[in-house]
Protein backbone atom coordinates (compact mmCIF):
# COMPACT_ATOMS: atom_id res chain seq x y z
CA UNK A 1 0.00 0.00 0.00
CA UNK A 2 1.51 3.33 -1.05
CA UNK A 3 1.59 6.59 0.79
CA UNK A 4 -1.55 8.72 0.77
CA UNK A 5 -1.75 11.70 -1.60
CA UNK A 6 -1.38 14.07 1.36
CA UNK A 7 1.71 12.21 2.60
CA UNK A 8 3.25 12.27 -0.91
CA UNK A 9 2.52 16.01 -1.29
CA UNK A 10 3.94 16.70 2.15
CA UNK A 11 7.13 14.77 1.36
CA UNK A 12 7.49 16.63 -1.96
CA UNK A 13 7.16 19.99 -0.24
CA UNK A 14 9.54 19.04 2.54
CA UNK A 15 12.13 17.85 0.00
CA UNK A 16 11.74 21.03 -2.04
CA UNK A 17 11.52 23.38 0.92
CA UNK A 18 13.49 26.25 -0.58
CA UNK A 19 10.96 26.60 -3.37
CA UNK A 20 7.97 26.38 -1.06
CA UNK A 21 9.17 27.92 2.24
CA UNK A 22 5.88 29.22 3.63
CA UNK A 23 3.95 26.16 2.57
CA UNK A 24 6.52 23.90 4.21
CA UNK A 25 6.24 25.87 7.47
CA UNK A 26 2.45 25.65 7.39
CA UNK A 27 2.50 21.93 6.57
CA UNK A 28 5.05 21.23 9.31
CA UNK A 29 2.85 23.01 11.83
CA UNK A 30 -0.22 21.15 10.54
CA UNK A 31 1.48 17.75 10.79
CA UNK A 32 2.76 18.61 14.29
CA UNK A 33 -0.79 19.54 15.34
CA UNK A 34 -2.24 16.30 13.93
CA UNK A 35 0.41 14.19 15.64
CA UNK A 36 0.01 16.11 18.91
CA UNK A 37 -3.78 15.62 19.01
CA UNK A 38 -3.42 11.95 18.07
CA UNK A 39 -0.79 11.51 20.81
CA UNK A 40 -3.10 13.25 23.31
CA UNK A 41 -5.94 10.88 22.39
CA UNK A 42 -3.64 7.87 22.79
CA UNK A 43 -2.29 9.14 26.11
CA UNK A 44 -5.79 9.92 27.37
CA UNK A 45 -6.94 6.40 26.48
CA UNK A 46 -3.91 5.04 28.37
CA UNK A 47 -4.90 7.16 31.39
CA UNK A 48 -8.44 5.72 31.27
CA UNK A 49 -7.00 2.20 31.09
CA UNK A 50 -4.75 2.97 34.07
CA UNK A 51 -7.87 4.11 36.01
CA UNK A 52 -5.95 7.26 36.96
CA UNK A 53 -8.67 9.89 37.45
CA UNK A 54 -6.16 12.59 38.46
CA UNK A 55 -4.21 12.05 35.25
CA UNK A 56 -7.38 11.85 33.14
CA UNK A 57 -8.54 15.21 34.46
CA UNK A 58 -5.28 16.92 33.44
CA UNK A 59 -6.46 16.54 29.82
CA UNK A 60 -9.71 18.44 30.42
CA UNK A 61 -10.30 22.22 30.38
CA UNK A 62 -12.07 23.91 33.30
CA UNK A 63 -15.17 24.54 31.18
CA UNK A 64 -15.34 21.01 29.71
CA UNK A 65 -18.50 19.06 28.90
CA UNK A 66 -18.98 15.30 29.12
CA UNK A 67 -21.92 13.60 27.44
CA UNK A 68 -22.51 9.96 28.36
CA UNK A 69 -24.58 7.51 26.30
CA UNK A 70 -27.15 6.76 28.99
CA UNK A 71 -29.52 9.29 30.46
CA UNK A 72 -33.02 10.68 30.46
CA UNK A 73 -32.40 13.14 27.63
CA UNK A 74 -31.86 12.53 23.90
CA UNK A 75 -28.15 13.32 24.34
CA UNK A 76 -27.79 10.95 27.30
CA UNK A 77 -26.42 12.52 30.47
CA UNK A 78 -24.53 15.83 30.29
CA UNK A 79 -21.99 17.03 32.85
CA UNK A 80 -20.64 20.58 32.63
CA UNK A 81 -17.47 21.88 34.26
CA UNK A 82 -14.40 20.03 35.44
CA UNK A 83 -15.82 19.20 38.89
CA UNK A 84 -19.00 17.61 37.47
CA UNK A 85 -17.04 15.76 34.78
CA UNK A 86 -14.70 14.36 37.43
CA UNK A 87 -17.67 13.16 39.51
CA UNK A 88 -19.22 11.49 36.46
CA UNK A 89 -15.98 9.76 35.48
CA UNK A 90 -15.49 8.56 39.05
CA UNK A 91 -18.71 6.56 38.55
CA UNK A 92 -16.65 4.17 36.41
CA UNK A 93 -15.44 2.75 39.70
CA UNK A 94 -18.55 0.60 39.26
CA UNK A 95 -16.48 -1.19 36.58
CA UNK A 96 -13.19 -1.57 38.47
CA UNK A 97 -11.48 -3.54 35.69
CA UNK A 98 -12.77 -1.45 32.77
CA UNK A 99 -10.47 -1.44 29.74
CA UNK A 100 -10.65 0.28 26.39
CA UNK A 101 -9.18 -2.28 24.00
CA UNK A 102 -8.22 -2.09 20.32
CA UNK A 103 -8.36 1.70 20.41
CA UNK A 104 -7.99 3.66 17.18
CA UNK A 105 -7.63 7.43 17.08
CA UNK A 106 -8.54 9.83 14.28
CA UNK A 107 -7.95 13.59 14.13
CA UNK A 108 -9.37 16.51 12.16
CA UNK A 109 -6.85 19.23 12.86
CA UNK A 110 -8.85 21.95 11.08
CA UNK A 111 -11.73 21.64 13.53
CA UNK A 112 -9.66 20.65 16.58
CA UNK A 113 -11.58 17.39 16.90
CA UNK A 114 -10.70 13.76 17.34
CA UNK A 115 -12.39 10.39 17.52
CA UNK A 116 -11.33 7.43 19.61
CA UNK A 117 -12.95 4.13 18.68
CA UNK A 118 -12.63 1.25 21.15
CA UNK A 119 -13.98 -2.01 22.51
CA UNK A 120 -14.85 -1.62 26.20
CA UNK A 121 -14.67 -4.61 28.52
CA UNK A 122 -15.30 -4.68 32.23
CA UNK A 123 -16.98 -6.41 35.15
CA UNK A 124 -19.32 -4.52 37.46
CA UNK A 125 -18.94 -4.74 41.22
CA UNK A 126 -21.93 -7.14 41.25
CA UNK A 127 -20.20 -9.46 38.74
CA UNK A 128 -22.03 -8.48 35.53
CA UNK A 129 -19.72 -8.57 32.51
CA UNK A 130 -19.88 -5.72 30.03
CA UNK A 131 -18.55 -5.79 26.48
CA UNK A 132 -19.47 -3.03 24.07
CA UNK A 133 -18.02 -1.26 21.07
CA UNK A 134 -18.11 2.51 21.09
CA UNK A 135 -16.40 5.77 20.36
CA UNK A 136 -15.72 9.14 21.88
CA UNK A 137 -15.96 12.37 19.93
CA UNK A 138 -13.54 14.93 21.32
CA UNK A 139 -13.26 18.68 20.81
CA UNK A 140 -10.02 20.39 21.83
CA UNK A 141 -9.08 23.98 22.61
CA UNK A 142 -5.43 24.81 23.27
CA UNK A 143 -4.64 21.11 23.68
CA UNK A 144 -7.33 20.53 26.35
CA UNK A 145 -10.57 18.58 25.97
CA UNK A 146 -13.56 20.90 26.03
CA UNK A 147 -16.09 18.24 25.00
CA UNK A 148 -16.14 14.44 25.23
CA UNK A 149 -19.26 12.91 23.70
CA UNK A 150 -19.46 9.11 24.18
CA UNK A 151 -21.42 6.60 22.13
CA UNK A 152 -21.90 2.86 22.71
CA UNK A 153 -23.53 0.15 20.69
CA UNK A 154 -26.71 -1.13 22.28
CA UNK A 155 -26.34 -4.79 23.25
CA UNK A 156 -29.62 -6.68 23.49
Amino acid sequence: MGASPIARATMHLLQNGRKHGRIVSALSLLMETVMDLRRRLRDLCDAFNAHDLDLIMTYFAEDCILEMPRGHDPWGARFEGKTKVREALASFQGLPDVAYNNAEHFVDEASGTGISRWFLMGTSVNGTKMEVQGCDLYTFRNGKVIRKDSYWKIVE
